[in-house]
């Protein structure tokens, strides 16, 4: 299935535009949410084919939002790529372990994240 619709997930609406704006320019279709909480409300109404989530949020983290997205049969599907402000090996375990397909570090090459939504 061919990604066209992705759920950009982070409590700065700066990283939320500048990541919606990249996007939408590249043909994307772009739902926002600016928290863990708003995330699992709208992955359900929305039906993302792709969510792409911060790690630090208030409230529910980036990391506890994947677990409970992967281990859900109705949102199971839906692929999701981290992104993190650290740029520890850690961070990039820890994603994958939840459920992730990704983890990115800030800021966002614009080039990479297009590539790397290619390959889902």
């Amino acid at each position: 299935m061919a990604i066209q619709h992705i759920l950009v997930v982070d409590d700065s609406a700066t990283d939320r535009f500048f990541l919606t704006e990249l996007l939408q320019t590249a043909g994307f279709e772009v739902t926002g949410a600016d928290s863990g909480e708003d995330c699992l409300e709208k992955v359900k109404t929305a039906a993302p084919d792709l969510v792409l989530m911060d790690v630090v949020m208030p409230g529910l983290t980036g990391f506890q939002v994947t677990r409970m997205l992967t281990k859900d049969a109705t949102t199971a599907h839906v692929p999701v790529i981290l992104i993190t402000g650290k740029s520890q090996a850690t961070d990039l375990a820890w994603a994958l372990k939840m459920g992730a397909k990704a983890c990115i570090t800030k800021p966002v090459v614009s080039a990479d994240l297009l590539a790397l939504i290619k390959t889902l």
